[in-house]
């Protein structure tokens, strides 16, 4: 399916007008999307590196990956908008960049990811999962959310 139209509308859309004609606006939403990132990241950092034994090993995880998941949300839907936002500004050019693409697949492998396999995993209680599939899980979390990030990085030196 080509969604060529779709990036056509959003580059001539109300949201490109505005990012593309007030640069302070643009500076605004790119600092919201950069702290979303941010939060996630962290949340991710957190969360893994506790299933994997590595931080707070005098919390439970069930603790930790909890609170982690509620702040990795908020943080997700704050990118997803501002994401948006900032895309229509150059959103032809994203169309035809094949890091936005891989970032953009990336991100929702790892949506899938959580919300499919690691949230409903985790939802009972850790010491009853087998070990190796937390730490799998936790490995797995984290490449895959370095390949968005790291994708994510390389749409601006293309």
């Amino acid at each position: 399916m080509d969604l060529l139209f779709l990036f056509e509308w959003l580059d001539s859309s109300i949201l490109a007008s505005m990012s593309k004609a007030y640069g302070g606006v643009f500076a605004v939403v790119q600092m919201f999307h950069l702290l979303a990132m941010a939060v996630m990241g962290g949340m991710v950092l957190v969360s893994d590196l506790r299933l994997l034994g590595v931080v707070l090993p005098s919390v439970p995880s069930e603790t930790v990956c909890d609170a982690a998941h509620k702040w990795f949300t908020i943080g997700l839907i704050v990118m997803i908008i501002s994401g948006i936002f900032m895309s229509s500004a150059v959103a032809l050019k994203l169309y035809y960049n094949e890091f936005f693409w891989a970032k953009m697949i990336g991100l929702f492998v790892g949506i899938v990811f959580v919300y499919t396999i690691r949230r409903p995993l985790l939802s009972y209680a850790h010491d009853s999962i087998n070990p190796w599939a937390l730490k799998l899980t936790a490995i797995s979390s984290l490449v895959i959310w370095f390949i968005v990030a790291a994708s994510g990085r390389w749409i601006g030196f293309s």
